[in-house]
This record gives structure tokens, sequence and C-alpha cells, in this order.
């Protein structure tokens, strides 16, 4: 099973039709779940610390012992489709559960970072967290693809 977990909501009508399609061409392969954890009002704390805090409270309640905790940083690992089809092939092959957290526009807390089992950084540029999602998901579908020997990833 795979869960994303998720700061923030996706508002525009394409993006979440986008999201909706690649989960529905997963649901061939794995199972998968979202969460969108409610992204916090910044004029309500001193501090982004402490935004980021109270956001990494909602995100943890949602992670179990014993799930792979993959989560998305900037100054990641970077791997190709290929190295990430391995990932969740050697999982997916396990049983394990695989959890994706995606931050908000904040970012993650360090203890977030902490329980993670892995960073990735898909590049180093910022993308719009909406468009962000959609890359998340299609690339988990690039990498069921590779494993499955669908000719989709050239």
């Amino acid at each position: 099973m795979i869960k994303v977990i998720c700061v923030g909501t996706i508002k525009e009508r394409y993006f979440k039709e986008a999201a909706e399609e690649y989960k529905k061409r997963l649901s061939r392969w794995t199972k998968i779940e979202e969460i969108e954890i409610k992204e916090e009002d910044e004029n309500k704390y001193r501090n982004v610390e402490m935004l980021l805090k109270k956001e990494a409270e909602r995100i943890l309640k949602h992670i179990k012992e014993g799930q792979y905790v993959v989560v998305f940083d900037i100054n990641g690992t970077q791997l190709s489709s290929e190295e990430f089809a391995e990932l969740l092939d050697k999982k997916v092959s396990k049983g394990e559960e695989i959890v994706f957290v995606i931050g908000g526009s904040n970012g993650l807390s360090d203890a977030i970072k902490k329980r993670a089992n892995l960073l990735i950084s898909f590049s180093k540029l910022t993308f719009p967290h909406q468009l962000f999602r959609i890359l998340v998901y299609e690339q988990i579908y690039r990498g069921f693809t590779i494993i499955k020997g669908i000719k989709y990833h050239k």
C-alpha cells in the first residue's frame, strides 16, 4: 500500500482531475491512500517553526510504526526514474507500506525529516504545491510501469 500525506489541498479542478487519473491508473497495482493535512495560517504563529511543529503533529498521527517514510525535500537525494521504481519494487514486493510526505508552502519540520527513511529531491527547482503532487503521482505511476515492463517510460 502507498499513502501520500500532503500539506494543503488541491484547489484547481484540472489538478484534481490529473491526481484522480493517476490514482485510478495506480489502483490496478496497489492500494493508494491520500491524506490532506490543513495548511496552517501563517498569521496565527509567531514564527514558521511553530507553524511547522503544528503541521508535523498532524502528519505524524498518520504514520505508523514500521512504515517506510519518504519525504520530499530540496536537499534530498535525487533518483532516476529507474532507481525510484527499484525502491517501489523492493518495498511493495515485501508487502511494506510506503508513506510519501509532501510539505506545504513553508516546507516540513525537522521532526518529519528525522522520521523519514529517505529524503528525495525531484530537483533544485521550486514547484507549485498542487503541481508537485501531480508530479509525485506521475512518478509513482511511471515507477510501476517500469516494474511491470509496460511501455510508458522511455
